[in-house]
């Protein structure tokens, strides 16, 4: 859909966003389309979603969650692209559609384990994966060159099994 790319894309190139996405994210509409379009072909496999959330009385697109496929034979979905609106932020709507999106991909489209990678100095991000339930699974030291020096990878995951303690 041209009007969810153009929205990606935005959410992508905001200033309060785009320093936190991996190098290689999509980040222009045509891209999104691609990944809306490779989605729509194995939704099993690949999904880029739009989160809606409640604002004055309306509903408007407020951030963007995406999945793939790491292994198939072990049911691995990795997680990443969530994006929020910054004038969203504080309301808990990542954590709410982080919990969805995690209980979809376990129960509905039978993922044994998600799991994702932060950047080290995204703080933001550690703190909500962990709140959301993520285990801190490891570190990459010095993994990637961002901004002209190394930075480490913060891993993460989540299994079956940690959620149905929470059922």
């Amino acid at each position: 859909m041209p009007a969810d790319a153009d929205f990606l894309a935005s959410l992508a190139t905001d200033d309060e966003i785009s320093p936190f996405l991996a190098v290689l994210s999509a980040r222009d509409a045509d891209a999104f389309l691609e990944e809306i379009a490779r989605g729509d072909d194995a939704p099993r496999e690949h999904g880029r979603f739009v989160i809606e959330a409640e604002n004055d009385a309306d509903w408007s697109a407020a951030g963007s969650i995406a999945f793939e496929v790491a292994n198939r034979r072990s049911r691995i979905a990795h997680l990443y692209g969530l994006m929020v609106r910054p004038d969203f932020r504080g309301r808990g709507l990542a954590k709410a559609a982080t919990s969805l999106f995690t209980r979809y991909l376990i129960f509905e489209l039978n993922y044994h384990r998600v799991q994702l990678e932060c950047y080290g100095f995204n703080e933001r991000a550690i703190r909500h994966f962990d709140r959301a339930g993520f285990v801190q699974e490891g570190v990459r030291r010095k993994a990637y060159w961002r901004n002209e020096h190394w930075v480490d990878g913060v891993l993460f995951g989540l299994v079956r099994e940690d959620l149905e303690k929470e059922a």
